[in-house]
């Protein structure tokens, strides 16, 4: 660590000199990422030595019902004296979540522990030993500051279990998580899931808008350093520099990974009756590729494991995204699936060439997170080595202001049985399948109904093309593409692409879906 002269921080955590006569600047402590990276790369160097959990099994064999009646106390929130415009509450030990991480505050004059006690929570009306409670240390910790009423506390970040973290803006309610770093996610072998081990949080200045810690990353075969800053509003966003080191070489390094659900939906109805029309956290995939193509991909709740790769070259950005903000699209007055953010990474500086990576995995019901995006690159760094990433996490309910106002979006896609019209206007099904893509934005928007906007479809060789139709939409002022094919083996699955073009040039992103295989 370093000493260096300043008098406050900036609100990237950089600090600041004066303008102040330096006689009259005071020695401020400095802790940044390097402090960490030192800490990471020499472990990195180290044999794994796996956590020990000290839980008593009074609180490991909790159910979820019972872990959710250990409530921290809110009087005893760290920062509570309100001279910052954040407060940190604190998760206890219990269920699954068995390990404690060290929690350390960042101050002016230097670092030091925020010490766990049994008082700081309410344990309700379940029977505890309190011996057992004695030095037990956090499971995590949660970010408290003013969100959607001046003066009202509303909790903006969760930090729980590995390395996940769930964040929300203003209006929104947690869905879709996020993590530090994945680790051979859907191979055959087992996926390894590194943990923040340790923080340090900066106790931020009472005029500062953000809150400014580091994080220690540890698993068998990878460590990190994690500089993270987040700017809660209207959209929240995470702003993301890590440092991360490999013990010995993985076969896919997950970076900025994303983590969601997806059970049902327009594209992939229920098959048994249900008054919810969909229900998911995040409904896409969608991917800036560094050659300015956009693409969306709707997700599925496949009947098997299934991996799909995106090679690209440099991503500007990828994430998976709730785009149907309707009530009427999910009906459910409880779980509001409408109002949860998407998740986009916006990548900064040069990521090089690599794949963005989708993994779905067959669920039956809400309570699995069974979608999983990533960005995979070519090159992992040596043994000693770092790689170094840099990146932001919105958390948005505003999709359209994430993407290129020149090109349309994919709203909504809808699967259906193909059928035809008969002279007695009778539609008899014919064996196709029918997929409804709706394009919409400002840029159709001011095109007329009888502009010359054409589809450009592509579809594998598991299926033929018996229709395609494209009609302007005017309720949405976009254009609707209809698409019926023929599939040849139903227990594989059809790859199809579809895009909107004028006098040759894109006018929307391009819809890349899968119609997942039946068996």
């Amino acid at each position: 660590m370093s000493r260096r002269s300043a008098t406050r921080l900036g609100k990237t955590g950089r600090l600041i000199l004066s303008t102040l006569p330096l006689l009259f600047a005071a020695h401020a402590w400095a802790f940044d990422l390097d402090d960490v990276a030192v800490k990471a790369k020499a472990l990195a160097a180290e044999r794994y030595s796996a956590p020990q959990s000290r839980l008593p099994a009074a609180l490991r064999e909790l159910p979820f019902a019972d872990y959710q009646k250990v409530r921290f106390r809110e009087d005893h929130a760290h920062w509570r004296d309100g001279k910052t415009p954040f407060q940190l509450y604190f998760f206890h030990q219990g269920m699954h979540f068995d390990v404690p991480v060290k929690i350390n505050e960042v101050t002016a004059t230097g670092t030091h522990e925020i010490k766990y006690s049994p008082e700081m929570f309410d344990f309700s009306d379940l029977k505890l030993n309190p011996d057992d409670l004695k030095n037990l240390g956090f499971a995590g910790f949660k970010v408290v500051h003013p969100l959607n009423e001046a003066g009202k506390q509303d909790e903006v970040m969760s930090v729980l279990g590995a390395s996940y973290f769930r964040i929300v803006g203003k209006g929104q309610v947690y869905g879709l998580s996020a993590r530090g770093l994945a680790i051979d996610t859907a191979l055959p072998s087992g996926e390894e899931f590194p943990r923040f081990t340790e923080f340090w949080i900066e106790k931020p200045q009472p005029d500062r808008g953000t809150l400014l810690f580091y994080a220690l990353l540890d698993s068998p075969r990878a460590t990190g350093a994690y500089r993270m800053e987040i700017d809660p509003g209207r959209d929240s966003v995470l702003d993301v520099q890590a440092k991360v080191y490999l013990r010995e070489p993985v076969e896919k390094l997950g970076i900025a990974p994303l983590t969601s659900m997806y059970l049902f939906g327009a594209n992939q109805p229920w098959p048994r009756p249900n008054y919810r029309p969909e229900l998911h956290d995040s409904d896409g995939l969608a991917i800036h590729a560094g050659n300015g193509e956009w693409l969306w991909r709707p997700l599925n709740n496949p009947k098997r494991l299934n991996v799909s790769s995106y090679r690209i070259d440099n991503p500007r950005g990828f994430g998976l995204m709730q785009r149907g903000r309707s009530f009427a699209q999910y009906q459910d007055l409880d779980d509001r699936y409408e109002l949860r953010p998407s998740g986009w990474v916006e990548t900064v500086g040069d990521w090089g060439p690599g794949q963005v990576e989708l993994v779905e995995i067959p669920t039956p019901d809400e309570t699995n997170d069974n979608i999983v995006a990533l960005w995979r690159p070519d090159q992992q760094p040596a043994p000693g080595e770092a790689l170094d990433v840099h990146y932001r996490l919105h958390f948005s309910r505003d999709d359209a202001k994430l993407h290129d106002p020149k090109l349309a979006m994919v709203t909504q896609t809808r699967l259906s049985e193909g059928d035809v019209k008969q002279a007695n206007l009778i539609r008899q099904p014919d064996g196709s399948t029918a997929l409804v893509v709706d394009f919409a934005g400002p840029v159709l928007a001011e095109r007329k109904p009888d502009a010359p906007i054409e589809p450009q479809i592509s579809v594998d060789g598991n299926a033929d093309i018996v229709e395609k139709n494209l009609r302007y939409n005017p309720v949405s002022k976009g254009w609707r593409l209809t698409l019926r094919v023929k599939v040849k083996d139903p227990a594989q699955p059809v790859e199809m692409r579809a895009a909107l073009i004028e006098d040759g040039k894109p006018l929307s992103e391009t819809w890349s879906y899968q119609l997942p295989a039946h068996e």
